[in-house]
């Protein structure tokens, strides 16, 4: 088969890619469950965790933009969390 590429049959990078591509959907999941700050922090968590592993793959700005995005979800869980806890009775 000519011009078939081969390269994309690698294992692992298609894992990897995956995990970057994961990471986005965690991130953006992460942006959504914030004001749950338990569901939102560990969704946000998986996602960095996720984007570190994608950063081995060619999908690097992919795996990057999950990372950010997840780390904001985090923030705002947290901040929550802060706000929700420290709050007047």
């Amino acid at each position: 088969m000519a011009g078939f590429d081969y390269t994309e049959l690698d294992p692992e990078e298609r894992t990897n890619k995956f995990m970057a591509l994961f990471s986005i959907g965690l991130g953006i999941i992460s942006l959504c469950a914030a004001l749950i700050p338990m569901c939102g922090s560990a969704s946000s968590l998986l996602g960095i965790a996720l984007g570190i592993f994608g950063l081995r793959s060619e999908s690097r700005t992919m795996a990057k933009i999950g990372i950010a995005i997840s780390i904001l979800g985090l923030l705002i869980s947290v901040v929550y969390a802060f706000l929700w806890f420290t709050r007047q009775p």
